[in-house]
């Protein structure tokens, strides 16, 4: 296993306040992630997950603690240096897809590569997106719109495109949250191939069943880390 880290977290907190309440959604997450692994994070609603998962794809700033992703610190970045860190080192696979149905799988796939700092010839765009379809099996779709996709093949679109820059880390929320069972199978069996080809992975799902399926198993529970199953090692 390789050593490197491409996320560590110190000492995590995060409080919201409503009404003159305060809520501490996580108090005191320690996370290292390190290349080639597969994570999940599972726990009870409302136990910080989501809190957590949008710490993590920079959408949101702790109220204490370090963040570090591909060795760099966040806590002094402003909006715009966020947003470039986020373009090259993460990748998102969200619940509901978030594909924009005016444009072809092709030019949604595009669109992250036209806001990288890569700038990629034409050519080179083109076999990138050819590529993370065919890691998908979805290369007969490029032409099409997304809603002449089923659930399941939008889904498969969606983590093509978040692969489109060639992340350090897919963050994966909830990817079968609107599938149904046979087609959330088939994306959890086809998320576990691109994890054994190299793919970084940090999954939150609130299904046990997927949440097996990572090689690494944390659950939250009220902000905090209380668990952890490593099934590399436990095997």
């Amino acid at each position: 296993m390789n050593n490197k880290h491409v996320i560590e977290l110190q000492d995590i907190k995060k409080s919201f306040i409503q009404g003159g309440l305060e809520t501490q959604a996580l108090r005191g997450v320690n996370l290292q992630v390190t290349e080639g692994e597969y994570l999940s994070i599972s726990g009870p609603s409302g136990c910080g997950k989501s809190t957590l998962l949008n710490i993590l794809g920079l959408l949101d700033n702790p109220s204490s603690g370090r963040y570090h992703i591909a060795g760099v610190d966040v806590s002094g970045l402003d909006v715009n240096q966020r947003a470039t860190l986020r373009n090259k080192h993460i990748g998102f696979v969200f619940q509901s897809f978030n594909l924009i149905d005016e444009l072809s799988v092709f030019d949604n796939l595009a669109l992250p590569l036209r806001y990288s700092d890569q700038k990629l010839a034409s050519q080179q765009q083109k076999e990138r997106i050819t590529h993370c379809l065919d890691l998908v099996e979805m290369g007969h779709r490029i032409n099409h719109k997304p809603n002449q996709l089923s659930g399941g093949q939008q889904q498969r679109i969606a983590i093509a495109r978040a692969l489109v820059n060639q992340p350090d880390v897919l963050l994966i929320d909830e990817p079968t949250g609107n599938l149904d069972s046979k087609n959330g199978d088939a994306v959890m069996k086809m998320l576990t191939a691109l994890n054994q080809q190299g793919t970084t992975m940090c999954m939150v799902t609130h299904d046990p069943r997927y949440a097996d399926m990572a090689k690494r198993k944390l659950y939250l529970l009220d902000g905090v880390m209380v668990d952890e199953v490593n099934l590399e090692m436990a095997g």
